[in-house]
């Protein structure tokens, strides 16, 4: 691998990170029109699998995205992401029944299930150990903001537009995304070319046993953002919020700075700690998103769950990287982002099959996420003590 000097402002790494944020805005400036688009269709009952089907085909593509990183290159894959979304983005218009839909959602996944994994294998190459957690933050606030910018244009366009263009305009930003990435070098020095075998997947492949600590963590943190994608459109409408995409503004701005600053605190004090003040914030958020049941007491949640996610998502990610092989870096990130689709499926996928249109059933939803999230906390403390211990 190519490893950089001390700069971290380096043109290949302000590159990556404008290329994430349209690449991130690309897919996620439908999410917040997609229940309303698939209920026209007559597919009202499947709510719960645009989020679901999406995270499945990028759950299932990680083994093979985190070798293909390791072996044929970054770039290569991060480009292939964002061509997964330029080709959806024109086919949605084309194939416009409930199954040709669903179809698509599980094409689409493959975009997520690429480009992430080798965009914080490319990272991690071209930045200093000791300025890892602030880097992942600066990249992750772009990342988030593409995720926050998306769905707000999306609605927008949506407000004055047609579906269609919708579309379209998912495509655009995924060129946009492409044509930077074509600017960076490449930083894995010995490539492969591609042949048979290089698609060939052993168990080995599949999960880097090393960062499985890390992999439980982003699960559990991760079940709520698959909730909160599935019903937030819904539970915004219903609290009187014309524009479904003001949740994931004010939780993406609400993030933003704070990404910088936890990276560089678990930089100085370590990732663990960091990691069980983030838990600890995100069962605040979510149990504030079901009992504040008013547009401003949403507005006060989505804050909150900003702040929580500001802090465990880069330092995840840096912990991600911490506990890895160097030489199997992507199957690592591969990993991670295997426990992260995991978690936003099954999400997705049990809250849309509890939820069923019925709203008063939205709070209990957010509730049940701080469950599982106690759990992760519970998890990461005897993780600790098991660490002291070794020492």
């Amino acid at each position: 691998m190519k490893l950089t000097n001390t700069k971290l402002y380096t043109t290949n790494f302000i590159l990556v990170c404008i290329s994430s944020l349209f690449f991130s805005a690309s897919y996620n400036m439908l999410i917040p029109e997609l229940p309303n688009y698939i209920s026209g269709l007559g597919g009202a009952e499947y709510k719960g699998l645009i989020i679901a089907l999406f995270t499945l085909t990028a759950g299932l593509s990680r083994p093979f995205s985190g070798k293909l990183t390791d072996s044929i290159g970054r770039k290569p894959i991060m480009i292939f992401g964002a061509v997964v979304c330029v080709i959806c983005g024109f086919l949605y218009p084309i194939l416009s029944t409930v199954s040709g839909f669903l179809f698509l959602r599980l094409i689409h996944g493959f975009s997520t299930g690429f480009g992430p994994t080798a965009i914080a294998a490319y990272v991690s190459d071209i930045i200093p150990k000791n300025r890892l957690g602030e880097a992942m933050g600066i990249q992750g606030l772009c990342f988030s903001s593409g995720l926050a910018l998306g769905p707000a244009l999306g609605s927008y366009i949506k407000l004055y537009a047609t579906y269609d263009i919708l579309f379209y305009s998912s495509s655009l930003f995924a060129i946009v995304s492409i044509l930077l990435i074509f600017k960076i070098k490449e930083t894995l020095t010995s490539t492969q070319k591609i042949k048979y075998s290089t698609f060939k997947i052993a168990k080995e492949d599949i999960i880097a046993r090393e960062v499985i600590p890390a992999a439980i963590i982003t699960f559990v943190t991760y079940l709520g953002f698959g909730v909160i994608l599935t019903l937030i459109p819904d539970w915004s409408e219903y609290l009187g919020i014309k524009n479904k995409g003001t949740f994931f503004i004010v939780f993406t701005i609400s993030s933003l700075f704070i990404r910088i600053i936890s990276g560089k605190v678990s930089d100085k004090y370590g990732r663990i700690i960091v990691i069980k003040i983030g838990l600890i914030i995100l069962v605040c958020s979510l149990i504030l998103l079901g009992f504040l049941d008013f547009k401003q007491g949403l507005l006060i949640g989505a804050t909150v769950y900003g702040l929580a996610m500001g802090i465990l998502s880069p330092t995840i990610n840096a912990w991600t990287i911490d506990l890895s092989n160097p030489l199997t870096k992507g199957k690592s990130i591969a990993t991670m982002y295997i426990a992260l689709e995991a978690g936003i499926g099954l999400g997705a996928l049990f809250s849309g099959w509890y939820y069923k249109d019925i709203i008063t059933r939205i709070p209990i939803i957010f509730y049940a996420c701080t469950f599982f999230t106690f759990l992760g906390l519970y998890y990461i403390i005897t993780f600790q003590k098991k660490i002291k211990k070794l020492h």
